[in-house]
């Protein structure tokens, strides 16, 4: 494998970690108690997660319909963090940001084993793991600190 196929993108890694920045930001709020008049960081921490956890899903489906044959295994993959991001939102506050930390968790295993084999781009792994490690840090912060 060359440096080229293993090299994360630079736009992508700018814009992934830019994509960490409410996450952080509404954790450390959580963390140190920082209110603004009306708003608790914790809803908007997890509304931000089940649009992310949302989004990631979506990845796989774009990868997904690249492929040939279109796999209906990796689209049906794909439609599950969606699903599990509405269920977060209706739970209590805490039983969903630890069910959107899960489901981060759950969605990072699979595109491990996409990127082992060789469905998905070599780079992908490795942001994923930075960018997922990046997010679960958050939100277990705000669950000990919530």
């Amino acid at each position: 494998m060359t440096e080229t196929e293993t090299a994360i993108p630079r736009p992508a890694l700018l814009l992934g970690w830019a994509g960490v920045i409410p996450f952080a930001a509404f954790a450390f709020a959580t963390a140190l108690e920082l209110r603004l008049p009306g708003l608790r960081p914790e809803p908007i921490l997890l509304a931000y997660a089940a649009a992310i956890l949302s989004f990631m899903g979506g990845a796989q489906w774009g990868l997904a319909i690249g492929e040939a044959p279109v796999g209906g295994q990796r689209l049906a993959v794909s439609v599950i963090p969606a699903l599990l991001a509405w269920t977060a939102l209706l739970q209590p506050l805490d039983t969903g940001l630890l069910l959107c930390l899960v489901a981060f968790l759950g969605l990072l295993a699979y595109d491990l084993l996409t990127v082992r084999q060789g469905r998905s781009p070599a780079w992908y792994g490795t942001l994923r793991l930075q960018l997922t490690g990046a997010v679960v840090g958050c939100l277990a912060l705000a669950l000990v600190f919530d």
